[in-house]
């Protein structure tokens, strides 16, 4: 049996399509800097389980998540400044807690790490922030670009935050056409407008109505629902917020 196929507007993520930022000033005022020259970044999240077995499980397993704990790994080329001998910026910074002197809270790292897509909307609930204690490894051969493997080990829970990356901004849809005006239920209405390859719903009067086909980011087909004669506001809804509303009346 054949997959159901995917909603137009939908593409693959690529492996590489995720950044990591430090924090380099304070935990009040932060001063994030993003990992430049990163491979291979891989946040593993563990639940931590506690038994919650009983008598009416007959023997089976039965676990609860109370909490979690995270570990981020990375690569990052080892580059450096041929004046000074020093690595970039934010690699002196994420060293700075693997020193000899670095003791308890002076080797802990604020972090964060998010979706960043080369192209289109990053996803809004894929970015994360947490502290974590550094490990770091040198990882080359002899003939290899420098290099160092990064691991970033929890204190504690990550938070999840809102996305920060800025090269692709996810804003609240707007809607700004319905044609044809004047349908009935069971008819198909073409919106026009923006934001809409992450539409979750679309309301009539504040009735849901059938996604027919998500055409692009710009132009979205839809079924009008079920409802009576007369004024019909549209609202469209993705991730980021709901639309203003677009007067549209039903026949």
């Amino acid at each position: 049996m054949s997959p159901a196929p995917l909603p137009n507007g939908t593409q693959i993520g690529m492996s590489f399509e995720m950044g990591v930022d430090i924090n380099v000033g304070s935990v009040a005022v932060p001063v994030w800097l993003p990992i430049r020259r990163p491979t291979a970044i891989d946040p593993n999240i563990t639940p931590k389980l506690a038994d919650v077995q009983t008598y009416d499980d007959n023997g089976a397993d039965n676990q609860d998540r109370i909490s979690e704990s995270f570990v981020l790994g990375f690569g990052v080329q080892a580059n450096r400044n041929l004046v000074t001998g020093m690595y970039l910026p934010e690699f002196e910074k994420l060293k700075s807690y693997t020193e000899p002197n670095a003791i308890g809270s002076l080797a802990v790292a604020h972090v964060r790490w998010y979706d960043k897509p080369a192209a289109g909307v990053a996803n809004p609930n894929d970015a994360y922030e947490g502290f974590a204690t550094v490990g770091l490894t040198r990882a080359s051969g002899n003939a290899d670009v420098g290099s160092w493997s990064v691991t970033l080990t929890g204190k504690g829970a990550r938070t999840q935050i809102a996305n920060p990356y800025a090269g692709q901004v996810a804003t609240k849809p707007t809607v700004t056409s319905a044609t044809p005006s004047g349908a009935a239920a069971g008819a198909q209405v073409v919106l026009t407008g923006s934001q809409f390859l992450t539409a979750t719903s679309i309301l009539f009067a504040a009735v849901p109505a059938p996604i027919k086909t998500i055409v692009s980011g710009s132009t979205i087909v839809v079924v009008v629902p079920a409802g009576t004669a007369g004024s019909a506001a549209i609202t469209v809804v993705n991730p980021i917020g709901t639309s203003d509303p677009l007067a549209y009346t039903r026949a």
